[in-house]
Protein backbone atom coordinates (compact mmCIF):
# COMPACT_ATOMS: atom_id res chain seq x y z
CA UNK A 1 0.00 0.00 0.00
CA UNK A 2 1.12 3.49 -0.74
CA UNK A 3 2.60 5.02 2.53
CA UNK A 4 0.83 8.29 1.89
CA UNK A 5 -2.51 6.58 1.63
CA UNK A 6 -1.88 4.78 4.98
CA UNK A 7 -1.17 8.09 6.73
CA UNK A 8 -4.39 9.58 5.33
CA UNK A 9 -6.43 6.64 6.67
CA UNK A 10 -4.92 6.77 10.20
CA UNK A 11 -4.88 10.52 10.65
CA UNK A 12 -8.67 11.16 11.08
CA UNK A 13 -9.19 8.76 14.05
CA UNK A 14 -6.14 10.18 15.82
CA UNK A 15 -7.41 13.70 15.28
CA UNK A 16 -10.79 12.83 16.71
CA UNK A 17 -9.19 11.27 19.81
CA UNK A 18 -6.96 14.28 20.39
CA UNK A 19 -9.91 16.64 19.92
CA UNK A 20 -11.99 14.71 22.44
CA UNK A 21 -9.15 14.76 24.96
CA UNK A 22 -8.88 18.50 24.69
CA UNK A 23 -12.58 19.09 25.37
CA UNK A 24 -13.34 19.46 29.13
CA UNK A 25 -15.79 16.81 30.39
CA UNK A 26 -19.14 18.27 31.60
CA UNK A 27 -20.13 17.54 35.30
CA UNK A 28 -23.34 15.58 35.88
CA UNK A 29 -26.27 17.70 37.07
CA UNK A 30 -26.55 18.00 40.89
CA UNK A 31 -29.42 15.94 42.44
CA UNK A 32 -32.22 17.90 44.18
CA UNK A 33 -32.25 18.04 48.01
CA UNK A 34 -33.91 15.15 49.77
CA UNK A 35 -37.37 15.93 51.14
CA UNK A 36 -37.74 15.21 54.87
CA UNK A 37 -40.52 15.48 57.41
CA UNK A 38 -39.64 17.54 60.47
CA UNK A 39 -40.72 17.56 64.09
CA UNK A 40 -40.35 20.44 66.53
CA UNK A 41 -39.03 19.36 69.93
CA UNK A 42 -41.16 20.38 72.94
CA UNK A 43 -39.42 19.61 76.22
CA UNK A 44 -41.69 17.84 78.69
CA UNK A 45 -44.46 17.30 76.15
CA UNK A 46 -45.45 14.04 74.53
CA UNK A 47 -45.61 13.19 70.88
CA UNK A 48 -49.02 11.83 71.87
CA UNK A 49 -50.51 12.67 75.26
CA UNK A 50 -51.89 9.76 77.25
CA UNK A 51 -55.65 9.47 76.80
CA UNK A 52 -57.86 6.66 78.03
CA UNK A 53 -61.51 6.02 77.26
CA UNK A 54 -63.80 4.65 79.91
CA UNK A 55 -67.24 4.74 81.48
CA UNK A 56 -68.65 6.76 84.36
CA UNK A 57 -69.46 4.47 87.28
CA UNK A 58 -70.41 4.93 90.93
CA UNK A 59 -67.78 4.32 93.54
CA UNK A 60 -70.32 2.56 95.76
CA UNK A 61 -73.03 0.28 94.36
CA UNK A 62 -74.88 -2.09 96.69
CA UNK A 63 -76.84 -5.21 95.78
CA UNK A 64 -79.86 -5.25 98.11
CA UNK A 65 -81.41 -8.53 99.26
CA UNK A 66 -83.92 -9.77 101.83
CA UNK A 67 -82.50 -11.34 104.97
CA UNK A 68 -85.19 -14.03 104.82
CA UNK A 69 -86.65 -16.04 101.99
CA UNK A 70 -90.17 -15.84 100.65
CA UNK A 71 -92.46 -14.78 97.83
CA UNK A 72 -91.96 -11.27 96.46
CA UNK A 73 -95.40 -9.66 96.41
CA UNK A 74 -94.50 -6.02 95.71
CA UNK A 75 -91.71 -3.97 94.14
CA UNK A 76 -92.19 -0.23 94.53
CA UNK A 77 -89.31 1.19 92.48
CA UNK A 78 -88.27 1.02 88.84
CA UNK A 79 -84.96 1.11 87.03
CA UNK A 80 -83.34 4.56 87.13
CA UNK A 81 -85.53 5.84 89.98
CA UNK A 82 -83.87 7.88 92.71
CA UNK A 83 -84.41 6.70 96.29
CA UNK A 84 -83.84 8.23 99.72
CA UNK A 85 -82.57 6.68 102.92
CA UNK A 86 -85.21 4.53 104.65
CA UNK A 87 -87.47 4.24 101.61
CA UNK A 88 -89.43 1.00 101.21
CA UNK A 89 -88.33 -0.74 98.01
CA UNK A 90 -90.01 -4.17 98.06
CA UNK A 91 -92.02 -6.55 100.28
CA UNK A 92 -92.26 -10.28 100.82
CA UNK A 93 -95.42 -12.19 101.74
CA UNK A 94 -95.39 -11.88 105.58
CA UNK A 95 -97.93 -14.68 106.29
CA UNK A 96 -95.44 -17.42 107.12
CA UNK A 97 -93.30 -15.06 109.15
CA UNK A 98 -96.36 -13.91 111.09
CA UNK A 99 -97.29 -17.56 111.89
CA UNK A 100 -93.74 -18.20 113.05
CA UNK A 101 -93.89 -15.18 115.33
CA UNK A 102 -97.24 -16.26 116.77
CA UNK A 103 -95.89 -19.76 117.44
CA UNK A 104 -92.82 -18.51 119.28
CA UNK A 105 -94.91 -16.09 121.31
CA UNK A 106 -97.17 -18.97 122.41
CA UNK A 107 -94.19 -21.07 123.40
CA UNK A 108 -92.80 -18.13 125.31
CA UNK A 109 -96.05 -17.74 127.23
CA UNK A 110 -95.99 -21.44 128.15
CA UNK A 111 -92.39 -21.18 129.28
CA UNK A 112 -93.28 -18.17 131.39
CA UNK A 113 -96.00 -20.15 133.13
CA UNK A 114 -93.63 -23.09 133.75
CA UNK A 115 -91.05 -20.71 135.15
CA UNK A 116 -93.61 -19.17 137.53
CA UNK A 117 -94.67 -22.64 138.71
CA UNK A 118 -91.06 -23.72 139.22
CA UNK A 119 -90.35 -20.59 141.25
CA UNK A 120 -93.39 -21.21 143.49
CA UNK A 121 -92.46 -24.86 144.08
CA UNK A 122 -88.85 -23.98 144.83
CA UNK A 123 -90.01 -21.39 147.36
CA UNK A 124 -92.30 -23.91 149.12
CA UNK A 125 -89.63 -26.60 149.23
CA UNK A 126 -87.16 -24.13 150.72
CA UNK A 127 -89.59 -23.53 153.59
CA UNK A 128 -90.22 -27.26 154.01
CA UNK A 129 -86.49 -27.96 153.99
CA UNK A 130 -85.97 -25.28 156.63
CA UNK A 131 -88.52 -27.12 158.82
CA UNK A 132 -86.82 -30.42 157.95
CA UNK A 133 -89.91 -31.88 156.29
CA UNK A 134 -88.11 -32.66 152.97
CA UNK A 135 -84.65 -33.85 152.18
CA UNK A 136 -81.87 -31.84 150.63
CA UNK A 137 -81.97 -34.01 147.53
CA UNK A 138 -85.61 -33.15 146.87
CA UNK A 139 -84.91 -29.45 147.33
CA UNK A 140 -81.99 -29.67 144.89
CA UNK A 141 -84.27 -31.25 142.31
CA UNK A 142 -86.73 -28.35 142.59
CA UNK A 143 -83.91 -25.81 142.39
CA UNK A 144 -82.62 -27.52 139.23
CA UNK A 145 -86.10 -27.52 137.70
CA UNK A 146 -86.35 -23.80 138.43
CA UNK A 147 -83.03 -23.07 136.68
CA UNK A 148 -84.10 -25.15 133.68
CA UNK A 149 -87.44 -23.29 133.46
CA UNK A 150 -85.69 -19.92 133.60
CA UNK A 151 -83.22 -20.89 130.88
CA UNK A 152 -85.99 -22.22 128.67
CA UNK A 153 -87.85 -18.95 129.10
CA UNK A 154 -84.76 -16.93 128.11
CA UNK A 155 -84.25 -19.13 125.04
CA UNK A 156 -87.82 -18.74 123.87
CA UNK A 157 -87.71 -15.00 124.55
CA UNK A 158 -84.72 -14.75 122.21
CA UNK A 159 -86.54 -16.83 119.59
CA UNK A 160 -89.56 -14.56 119.92
CA UNK A 161 -87.40 -11.49 119.32
CA UNK A 162 -85.83 -13.21 116.32
CA UNK A 163 -89.23 -14.06 114.87
CA UNK A 164 -90.34 -10.45 115.31
CA UNK A 165 -87.20 -9.24 113.55
CA UNK A 166 -87.70 -11.71 110.72
CA UNK A 167 -91.20 -10.44 110.23
CA UNK A 168 -89.70 -6.98 109.82
CA UNK A 169 -87.19 -8.39 107.33
CA UNK A 170 -90.06 -8.95 104.91
CA UNK A 171 -89.69 -5.26 104.00
CA UNK A 172 -86.65 -4.21 101.97
CA UNK A 173 -85.45 -0.66 102.69
CA UNK A 174 -82.39 1.28 101.55
CA UNK A 175 -80.07 2.91 104.09
CA UNK A 176 -78.34 5.38 101.72
CA UNK A 177 -79.72 7.72 99.04
CA UNK A 178 -78.96 6.74 95.46
CA UNK A 179 -80.38 5.57 92.17
CA UNK A 180 -81.65 2.12 91.14
CA UNK A 181 -79.23 0.77 88.52
CA UNK A 182 -80.47 -2.84 88.31
CA UNK A 183 -83.70 -4.77 88.93
CA UNK A 184 -82.97 -8.42 89.58
CA UNK A 185 -86.35 -9.82 90.68
CA UNK A 186 -90.02 -9.30 89.86
CA UNK A 187 -93.23 -9.57 91.85
CA UNK A 188 -94.43 -13.16 92.18
CA UNK A 189 -90.92 -14.58 92.23
CA UNK A 190 -89.78 -16.70 95.19
CA UNK A 191 -86.42 -15.49 96.41
CA UNK A 192 -83.96 -17.01 98.86
CA UNK A 193 -82.36 -15.22 101.76
CA UNK A 194 -79.48 -13.11 100.47
CA UNK A 195 -80.54 -13.31 96.81
CA UNK A 196 -80.04 -9.84 95.20
CA UNK A 197 -83.31 -8.13 94.29
CA UNK A 198 -82.21 -4.56 93.48
CA UNK A 199 -78.92 -2.74 92.97
CA UNK A 200 -78.65 0.83 94.18
CA UNK A 201 -75.72 3.11 93.35
CA UNK A 202 -74.75 6.15 95.37
CA UNK A 203 -74.29 9.23 93.18
CA UNK A 204 -72.31 11.39 95.60
CA UNK A 205 -69.00 9.87 94.39
CA UNK A 206 -68.52 9.20 90.68
CA UNK A 207 -65.48 7.82 88.90
CA UNK A 208 -64.28 6.70 85.48
CA UNK A 209 -63.23 3.10 84.90
CA UNK A 210 -60.46 2.83 82.28
CA UNK A 211 -58.15 0.09 80.98
CA UNK A 212 -54.42 0.87 81.10
CA UNK A 213 -51.70 -1.04 79.19
CA UNK A 214 -48.97 -2.52 81.32
CA UNK A 215 -46.27 -0.12 80.11
CA UNK A 216 -48.31 2.90 81.31
CA UNK A 217 -49.28 1.71 84.79
CA UNK A 218 -46.36 3.35 86.58
CA UNK A 219 -46.92 6.65 84.75
CA UNK A 220 -50.61 6.74 85.60
CA UNK A 221 -49.92 5.82 89.23
CA UNK A 222 -47.62 8.85 89.52
CA UNK A 223 -49.91 11.20 87.60
CA UNK A 224 -51.71 12.67 90.59
CA UNK A 225 -54.45 14.96 89.25
CA UNK A 226 -55.71 14.37 85.70
CA UNK A 227 -58.39 15.85 83.43
CA UNK A 228 -61.71 14.16 82.63
CA UNK A 229 -63.97 15.00 79.69
CA UNK A 230 -67.33 13.60 78.64
CA UNK A 231 -68.08 12.48 75.10
CA UNK A 232 -71.38 14.35 75.32
CA UNK A 233 -69.65 17.58 76.45
CA UNK A 234 -66.05 17.56 75.18
CA UNK A 235 -65.52 21.26 75.95
CA UNK A 236 -66.18 20.79 79.66
CA UNK A 237 -63.22 19.55 81.73
CA UNK A 238 -63.46 18.02 85.18
CA UNK A 239 -60.72 17.46 87.71
CA UNK A 240 -59.85 13.86 88.41
CA UNK A 241 -57.51 11.85 90.59
CA UNK A 242 -56.37 8.24 90.20
CA UNK A 243 -57.94 6.37 93.11
CA UNK A 244 -56.84 2.82 92.50
CA UNK A 245 -55.19 0.55 89.92
CA UNK A 246 -55.88 -3.17 89.84
CA UNK A 247 -52.94 -5.22 91.10
CA UNK A 248 -53.46 -7.87 88.41
CA UNK A 249 -54.00 -7.61 84.66
CA UNK A 250 -57.18 -8.79 83.01
CA UNK A 251 -56.53 -12.33 81.65
CA UNK A 252 -58.18 -11.53 78.30
CA UNK A 253 -57.14 -7.96 77.48
CA UNK A 254 -53.88 -7.94 79.48
CA UNK A 255 -54.69 -4.44 80.68
CA UNK A 256 -55.04 -3.08 84.19
CA UNK A 257 -58.33 -1.61 85.42
CA UNK A 258 -57.91 1.86 86.89
CA UNK A 259 -60.49 4.02 88.64
CA UNK A 260 -60.27 7.80 88.39
CA UNK A 261 -62.40 9.80 90.84
CA UNK A 262 -64.17 12.89 89.43
CA UNK A 263 -63.50 15.57 92.03
CA UNK A 264 -65.94 18.25 90.83
CA UNK A 265 -68.72 16.21 89.23
CA UNK A 266 -72.00 18.06 88.67
CA UNK A 267 -75.50 17.14 87.52
CA UNK A 268 -74.30 16.81 83.91
CA UNK A 269 -72.19 13.78 84.82
CA UNK A 270 -74.44 10.73 84.68
CA UNK A 271 -73.83 7.05 85.23
CA UNK A 272 -72.87 5.06 82.15
CA UNK A 273 -71.62 8.05 80.13
CA UNK A 274 -68.54 7.67 77.95
CA UNK A 275 -65.63 9.66 79.36
CA UNK A 276 -61.98 10.28 78.56
CA UNK A 277 -59.12 10.62 81.01
CA UNK A 278 -56.34 12.94 79.83
CA UNK A 279 -52.92 12.60 81.40
CA UNK A 280 -50.38 15.28 80.50
CA UNK A 281 -46.70 14.51 80.18
CA UNK A 282 -45.93 16.92 83.00
CA UNK A 283 -48.38 15.09 85.25
CA UNK A 284 -46.82 11.71 84.58
CA UNK A 285 -43.29 13.03 84.88
CA UNK A 286 -42.55 11.54 81.49
CA UNK A 287 -39.56 12.58 79.41
CA UNK A 288 -39.85 14.31 76.06
CA UNK A 289 -41.30 12.13 73.31
CA UNK A 290 -40.02 12.20 69.74
CA UNK A 291 -41.13 10.08 66.74
CA UNK A 292 -39.82 6.54 66.44
CA UNK A 293 -38.57 7.15 62.90
CA UNK A 294 -36.38 10.05 63.97
CA UNK A 295 -33.85 7.97 65.90
CA UNK A 296 -30.64 6.97 64.13
CA UNK A 297 -28.61 4.27 65.86
CA UNK A 298 -24.94 5.27 65.70
CA UNK A 299 -23.35 2.12 67.04
CA UNK A 300 -24.59 1.87 70.61
CA UNK A 301 -25.33 5.58 70.78
CA UNK A 302 -28.80 6.70 69.60
CA UNK A 303 -28.89 10.02 67.78
CA UNK A 304 -31.15 12.23 65.67
CA UNK A 305 -30.62 14.44 62.64
CA UNK A 306 -30.83 18.06 63.69
CA UNK A 307 -32.01 20.53 61.04
CA UNK A 308 -29.64 23.47 60.81
CA UNK A 309 -30.42 27.01 59.70
CA UNK A 310 -28.43 26.37 56.49
CA UNK A 311 -30.82 23.57 55.45
CA UNK A 312 -28.32 20.82 56.21
CA UNK A 313 -28.63 17.98 58.74
CA UNK A 314 -26.21 17.35 61.56
CA UNK A 315 -26.11 14.30 63.82
CA UNK A 316 -26.93 14.93 67.51
CA UNK A 317 -26.56 12.20 70.20
CA UNK A 318 -29.53 11.79 72.56
CA UNK A 319 -30.27 9.94 75.77
CA UNK A 320 -33.16 7.46 75.44
CA UNK A 321 -35.13 6.49 78.55
CA UNK A 322 -37.87 4.34 77.01
CA UNK A 323 -39.05 2.96 73.68
CA UNK A 324 -42.83 3.28 73.42
CA UNK A 325 -45.39 2.42 70.79
CA UNK A 326 -46.14 6.10 70.23
CA UNK A 327 -42.60 7.44 70.27
CA UNK A 328 -39.21 7.45 71.96
CA UNK A 329 -38.86 9.02 75.40
CA UNK A 330 -35.63 11.01 75.79
CA UNK A 331 -34.17 12.86 78.74
CA UNK A 332 -31.33 14.79 77.13
CA UNK A 333 -29.59 15.89 73.96
CA UNK A 334 -32.17 18.28 72.51
CA UNK A 335 -33.32 21.78 73.35
CA UNK A 336 -36.85 23.14 73.29
CA UNK A 337 -37.86 24.40 69.86
CA UNK A 338 -35.19 22.59 67.84
CA UNK A 339 -36.33 20.77 64.73
CA UNK A 340 -35.31 17.23 63.90
CA UNK A 341 -35.95 14.84 61.02
CA UNK A 342 -39.08 12.88 61.94
CA UNK A 343 -38.73 9.94 59.51
CA UNK A 344 -36.13 8.26 57.33
CA UNK A 345 -33.13 9.00 59.54
CA UNK A 346 -31.18 6.01 58.20
CA UNK A 347 -31.15 7.49 54.66
CA UNK A 348 -29.27 10.70 55.49
CA UNK A 349 -25.59 11.57 55.78
CA UNK A 350 -23.79 14.24 57.75
CA UNK A 351 -24.10 17.71 56.21
CA UNK A 352 -26.61 16.66 53.54
CA UNK A 353 -28.82 19.41 52.15
CA UNK A 354 -32.53 18.68 52.65
CA UNK A 355 -35.85 20.30 51.93
CA UNK A 356 -38.04 20.43 55.03
CA UNK A 357 -41.78 19.74 55.21
CA UNK A 358 -43.35 20.67 58.50
CA UNK A 359 -45.94 18.21 59.84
Amino acid sequence: MNPRLRIKLIAPPIAVFLLAACVEQAEPPESPPRVVLSHRVAIGAGFNLDEYSGEVEPRHATALAFRVGGKLIERRVELGERVVAGQLLARLDPADLAHSQTSTEALLAAADAERALAEAEALRYRDLHAQQFVSQALLDAKETALKSARQRYLSLAAQSNLAANQRGYSELRVDQPGVVVAVLAEAGQVVAAGQPVLKVARTNELEVLVAVPENRVSELAAAGEVAVTLWAAPDRRYRGRVREIAPQADPLTRTYAARVSILNADADVRLGQTARVHVSAAATGAATLIPLGSVFQQGKQPAVWLLGDDGRVHLRPIKVTAWREDGVAISGGLADGERIVAAGAHKLIEGEMVRVIAP
